[in-house]
Order: C-alpha cells, then structure tokens, then sequence
C-alpha cells in the first residue's frame, strides 16, 4: 500500500477511536468559545474534505467547493462512524500513482481557483488538514473537561516533544 495513504489512514484511525468514546451530545455541543464550533462540525469538515478527494471527476479534477456537509454527521456518533468507514474503505482500495497530476478548484478567499497538484500533494494536504483539526478537537475536549488517552492527537509528526527536565 502506498505510504502517504497508510499514513492518512493512522491519522483517520484517530478520529475512530474518538467517536468510539463520545456521546451525541457531546458530538454536538457547540458551548466552547470563542468560535463555538463542535467537535461534529470538524469531523464532518475532514470527512468531506476526504469525500471531495476521492470523488475526483473522470478529468482528474477535484473540487474541495463541492462538500457533502451531512448534518447528520455532526450530530449522530453512529453517522460520523458510518461516514468515517466509507472514507476509510474507499482509501483502502485506492491504487494510484503519486505522481498523477490533478487539477484541484477551491476558494482561497478570492473565489475559485484551479490548481495543479498531485494526487501524493493531495493526499498529503488531507493528512495534514486532519491534524490541524484534530487540535481544534482537542482543544474543545480540554474545555469540556474530556479526557481522551493519545498524546498525540492534534500533533503533527514533525512537532518537537517536550523532555522531561530532571
């Protein structure tokens, strides 16, 4: 399997093992300032940013405009697990070349642009986009004084370990 998939595939695993300890009102709940956001609403964000990815067109464009935004998923576990499965069945499948050239529209705030990439670049971005997100999540769980047992959700593999000082 290719490495950059194996990789997003760890990451999601992480979102698996969170969904697995929550309630839906937990999911749900949007009382954490100052943006309010739940921790649904980045679940359901990253899925779609997956689902967009893998309904890449016959023209080998991916439209990162085009999210499903099922609200459902940011409010039902069940539906965030079901949603979070068919992302992670549909990477498992993949066979692709990491040099294969795509073209990616999004809005980067001056409206939609096209922008060449790779799938690996694309792949690569969804990876990291997951762990920015995963620290906003981690972020909301602290201030609804949830535990969750990974010390390294919401970091990025390059960020540097505090030593312990003896």
């Amino acid at each position: 399997m290719n490495t950059i998939i194996e990789s997003n595939l760890k990451t999601l695993q992480k979102a698996k093992s969170l969904l697995d300890n929550l309630e839906d009102d937990t999911l749900c709940n949007l009382s954490v300032s100052p943006y309010y956001s739940s921790i649904g609403s980045h679940i359901r964000h990253i899925l779609d940013f997956y689902d967009c990815i893998l309904n890449m067109n016959s023209e080998n464009q991916i439209d990162l405009t085009a999210r499903t935004r099922n609200k459902t998923v940011e409010s039902k576990c069940s539906s965030a697990k079901d949603y979070l499965n068919l992302i992670i069945e549909k990477l498992n499948n993949l066979n692709f070349d990491n040099t294969e050239q795509v073209i990616v529209f999004d809005d980067l705030g001056l409206g939609k642009v096209e922008i060449p990439y790779t799938l690996a670049s694309i792949y690569s971005q969804a990876n990291s986009h997951t762990i920015h997100h995963y620290a906003i999540i981690n972020y909301i769980l602290e201030r609804l004084n949830i535990s969750f047992p990974d010390s390294d959700f919401g970091y990025n593999p390059t960020t540097p370990k505090e030593t312990a000082v003896k």
